[in-house]
């Protein structure tokens, strides 16, 4: 059965863990990815860069240095050179000798797990490369149905899209579109993920009734934590929004708790 990031297709609303489950893990490494599966996750939300010989790999940063013990520009170290570094130990030592997956390694992990993956392109200086390698992957390992290339370069995403028919793909967007089908349909993106401040019931509404699709990024609990200090409590809307089928994929660092949400509106897997 052909894997859907459609909630109605899907048969629930699907749960991403962004970047894994990046709240207690190390972000977008195989751990953090397994863990938001068992934290209740359906899809895992991460990001891709290319190696100075052409290999896509999971990180977010272009440089290696805020999550690895190493230096530089992940565009400037071969394979070779970014496998002996260590993704975990800045996190926490209890994660030292974690390393920085491979896409590859990381499609294998999703088809054996049964899981969507939502992959962004961060590659700032060869995306199309990058766009490219990631889709002959997906056809390679058999993962086109189960990945939703996702990116701010909505230009990138239709060059792509072009040249790779079966690709699905998303538009990140910090704004609320007059025209939100629109831009969509110029990228030829299927999805389009939205902040929780620029989240609307009517634009939902007209997404799915173009049979487009949507993912609600939740902020991290210390945002959230602002709103319930200041007396506000944006939970019992976004519970109703899903309870009422206008949310595809919600998507945050806090596995367990955005589980506990669509559980609560009753379409969890």
């Amino acid at each position: 059965m052909s894997f859907s990031f459609l909630a109605r297709e899907a048969g629930h609303v699907h749960v991403c863990g962004h970047r894994g489950y990046s709240l207690c893990y190390p972000e977008n490494t195989l751990p953090a990815l397994e863990a938001a599966r068992t934290a209740g996750a359906t899809t895992v939300e991460i990001d891709v860069v290319l190696t100075a010989d052409g290999e896509p790999i999971v990180l977010h940063d272009l440089t290696v240095d805020r999550t690895t013990d190493g230096h530089g520009f992940a565009a400037d170290l071969d394979l070779e050179q970014i496998r002996r570094l260590d993704a975990g130990v800045r996190f926490d030592p209890a994660f030292a000798g974690t390393k920085i997956p491979t896409v590859a390694e990381t499609l294998d992990w999703a088809k054996a797990a049964d899981m969507g993956i939502v992959l962004e392109i961060k590659e700032a200086e060869r995306p199309e490369l990058a766009a490219d390698r990631v889709a002959a992957l997906l056809r390679a390992t058999g993962t086109l149905d189960r990945v939703i290339v996702i990116g701010f370069d909505h230009a990138v995403l239709k060059r792509a899209v072009e040249r790779h028919p079966g690709l699905k793909t998303e538009a990140i967007t910090h704004a609320r579109h007059a025209d939100l089908i629109g831009v969509l349909q110029a990228c030829g993106a299927a999805s389009v993920s939205i902040e929780l401040d620029m989240f609307h019931p009517d634009d939902a509404r007209a997404l799915h009734e173009a049979g487009l699709g949507n993912r609600l990024s939740m902020p991290r609990p210390d945002k959230l934590a602002e709103y319930w200090q200041g007396g506000r409590d944006p939970l019992p809307k976004i519970v109703q929004w899903i309870a009422d089928g206008l949310v595809d994929s919600i998507s945050g660092d806090d596995v367990p708790f955005i589980a506990r949400l669509v559980k609560q509106a009753g379409h969890a897997s």
